[in-house]
């Protein structure tokens, strides 16, 4: 029987550098690229799907075809007078810095429906972040929550990654609050220790994963980008998994993101979390070494 992936969030339209002033228009958002990964590696096996909120102009209707074209399931509702988000990368040897367009967003009615949610069962994976979280508003918030929480009831799991983006809340106190209250619903926490031990001073990856399994959550996966992933399994073992470092890489834009779909990807497939993990580092390996948030895997890299 297949099972659902369903990504929740807002996907935007992406400028991103293809030559020497000049840019290439995409689609991409950290919940969507992690959506996009998944399906590129899991293939059929794997119903993927994505839940947004877009408008009723142009690029709202590329946006569905890009999505369908990609294989992936929209879960799209239309809001009169809005549009999608949009951001501009700009590269400094690698590294990538954005400038964003988002105050027209239809992204931010998202959970004003929310029947795919209500739609999963035992085996499924909901997967969300926290910049899902940050576009909406607290009833929304609290909304979202709720329907997650009895999609776990009904054995579907929830995956969550912190993503904090400080500037998206209107404080650091609001967005950790968030951030906790979200881990309480999830099942699997991808957490990226630099951002933790900022605005939660951690004193190491260990204490990370610790507090979230304080929350609730099963498996915490704690990213450091060149360093190595730490995993909380369940049964409370810890585990190291080094990952494939790149010294020139080209665009880290989709590195976490990239990660999560692979490793995901490899759990529907009943891997081992350790083997999920070397999955999600080779996976970002070969995406931060080309430009672009989404890029075309290898052969031997999907399904």
């Amino acid at each position: 029987m297949s099972r659902t992936f369903l990504a929740i969030g807002e996907c935007m339209v992406e400028l991103a550098p293809a030559q020497s002033n000049a840019y290439a228009l995409g689609f991409a958002g950290d919940t969507y690229n992690t959506a996009w990964y998944l399906n590129a590696i899991a293939g059929s096996s794997v119903q993927v799907s994505y839940l947004t909120a877009i408008g009723n102009d142009a690029i709202s209707e590329k946006f569905i075809n890009f999505t369908q074209d990609a294989g992936i399931a929209p879960k799209f509702h239309q809001v009169d007078g809005k549009t999608l988000g949009l951001y501009l990368i700009e590269l400094n040897k690698g590294e990538r810095s954005f400038h964003y367009w988002r105050s027209t967003s239809a992204a931010r009615d998202l959970a004003s429906e929310l029947g795919a949610v209500d739609e999963l069962v035992s085996g499924d994976i909901a997967y969300f972040s926290g910049i899902t979280l940050a576009i909406l508003d607290e009833v929304s918030r609290v909304k979202l929550i709720k329907h997650l929480a009895q999609a776990r009831l009904r054995g579907a799991f929830v995956a969550f990654d912190s993503n904090l983006r400080s500037k998206l809340w209107e404080s650091n106190a609001e967005m950790c609050a968030w951030t906790m209250r979200a881990a309480e619903v999830a099942d699997f926490a991808f957490p990226s220790f630099e951002d933790e031990e900022m605005y939660f001073a951690d004193a190491d990856k260990l204490a990370t994963a610790q507090r979230y399994r304080d929350a609730g959550v099963s498996t915490v996966v704690v990213k450091d980008g060149p360093n190595s992933v730490h995993i909380l399994a369940p049964d409370n073992c810890t585990h190291s998994v080094a990952p494939n470092i790149s010294d020139s890489p080209v665009d880290t834009t989709a590195a976490g993101d990239s990660f999560n779909g692979a490793f995901l990807a490899a759990y529907f497939d009943a891997q081992p979390l350790v083997t999920c993990a070397k999955r999600g580092c080779e996976t970002a390996h070969f995406v931060v070494n080309n430009q672009g948030a989404l890029v075309q895997l290898p052969r031997n890299l999907r399904a």
